[in-house]
């Protein structure tokens, strides 16, 4: 079912919290905090929004990186009843899309009930202190166009926004909201 994220919640304290990638490696909320910030992505392995944005996503990870802004992605999702959404899967998964950012596991949910995700892809865009500073969509391509692979030039949103938090500390006022399959819960 298509969902949309709610209009960002300018400095909402994101929890903290311990997952570990599908290998089993842990990973703590403050360790994956860079210098200027974290962006975490609500991502599956199946749903064709991810599917659509996922290689432009990677991208814009090693930009927000460049930056100092450190990306990771979890997946939440019911693997049991999504089993293309299985940890096995995730291998994969980052392994096609090269994605060079930790993609770890919710298993209990906790994490995307804490964070109030509401579908696959929601972004959170946070400063070094962990407030909220955007929660829109990656670009504006068109999911027609993402279909074809014909995006032609694209506004970046989400890394435009980041830059401007690192510049003013604040997220731009207008956001437009992610749109993207309901996550999963059990």
């Amino acid at each position: 079912m298509l969902q949309g994220t709610p209009v960002c919640d300018f400095g909402w304290q994101a929890p903290s919290f311990d997952l570990n990638d599908a290998n089993g490696t842990p990973y703590r909320f403050d360790d994956l905090m860079g210098r200027n910030g974290l962006l975490i992505a609500f991502i599956c392995n199946h749903c064709p929004y991810v599917h659509a944005t996922i290689d432009r996503l990677v991208a814009d990870a090693e930009t927000l990186r460049e930056s100092g802004i450190n990306v990771a992605a979890i997946m939440s999702n019911d693997y049991a009843n999504y089993p293309d959404d299985s940890p096995a899967r995730m291998l994969e998964f980052a392994a096609k899309h090269q994605m060079n950012f930790p993609y770890l596991v919710d298993e209990t949910q906790d994490v995307a009930r804490a964070y109030n995700a509401i579908c696959t892809p929601d972004f959170f865009g946070l400063d070094t202190t962990g407030g909220l500073q955007y929660r829109g969509r990656l670009d504006d391509a068109r999911m027609a166009d993402a279909k074809t692979s014909d995006i032609g030039e694209r506004v970046p949103e989400l890394v435009n926004a980041m830059h401007l938090m690192i510049k003013t500390g604040r997220g731009p006022e207008d956001q437009i909201p992610s749109m993207g399959c309901s996550i999963k819960f059990r």
